[in-house]
């Protein structure tokens, strides 16, 4: 990575932040106010008034600023354009809507920049808890201007979970009372978060997420000193035809291995 190359991903990570900040204001407008919601993916996902005008926002602010970027958001139409561009915004207007929709505060703005499939830049902003979450490659993990870090326990002390009730039963009874359960957390990027602020010691990612879930929040835990893989071990691509993604684990160190190991000891692998 070059000295031009830092600075342009610091660049970028300034836009994406202010990009974000801006969209979370206009989405906390329509927080707790009934918008109008629309059913997508067979009627399995709600998508609002607030997500789609969030999703203007930042698509005004971004593309504006980098009309060269690709660019994949889940409340846009995808376009196969994106796949001839090394570097695309990657974005989640309301990661969470479920939890908008239902007065939670667990949302966030998800946003990312992508290069050669991996992300150099990230931003989450949870307007409702007044938190950003932002990372660069090379850099360290912030939150609020704060650096974080993963959660340092020993690996023989019981461990903070975000987990599905029926994986966890799934798991041998030594493993399973290592663990303590913590609360569904409704938006799949803030919950990875959680495990990048040390809130929480790891999570399970069932299939089916997709980019705009993952990318931004992915480049925060690893720069936290965490990393999201899949169950052989290997990190997530974006940006490829395919943008959903099978089973995934984020933790750090030892904890990490131990989880993918467990879930192979699950399926007798």
């Amino acid at each position: 990575m070059t000295d031009v190359d830092t600075a342009l991903w610091r660049s970028d990570l300034e836009l994406i932040a202010d990009a974000a900040r801006q969209a979370g204001k206009v989405a906390l407008g329509y927080f707790n106010q009934a918008p109008e919601v629309w059913w997508k993916n067979e009627g399995r996902s709600p998508v609002s008034a607030a997500d789609f005008a969030a999703n203007r926002t930042l698509e005004s602010i971004l593309r504006s600023a980098r009309p060269d970027y690709g660019w994949l958001s889940e409340e846009t139409e995808d376009s196969g354009d994106r796949l001839s561009r090394d570097t695309l915004f990657i974005i989640d207007p309301i990661d969470g809507t479920r939890a908008f929709l239902a007065g939670m505060d667990l949302w966030c703005v998800s946003v990312a920049v992508v290069r050669h499939g991996r992300p150099v830049a990230g931003v989450l902003y949870a307007p409702a808890l007044e938190e950003l979450f932002e990372a660069v490659k090379g850099g360290v993990a912030l939150k609020n201007g704060r650096p974080i870090t993963v959660s340092t326990k020993p690996l023989d002390a019981p461990g903070r979970f975000a987990i599905a009730e029926d994986v966890l039963k799934a798991f041998p009874e030594p493993f399973k009372h290592r663990i303590e359960r913590v609360k569904h957390v409704p938006s799949l990027a803030y919950r990875i978060a959680m495990v990048a602020d040390g809130q929480i010691d790891g999570t399970f990612i069932k299939h089916n997420s997709h980019d705009w879930d993952l990318a931004a929040a992915d480049l925060i835990l690893e720069r936290a000193g965490g990393r999201l893989v899949d169950l052989r071990g290997d990190v997530p691509l974006y940006n490829r035809m395919q943008v959903s993604h099978g089973e995934l684990c984020a933790a750090a160190g030892p904890r990490l291995a131990d989880l993918i190991t467990r879930i192979g000891e699950r399926r007798g692998s």
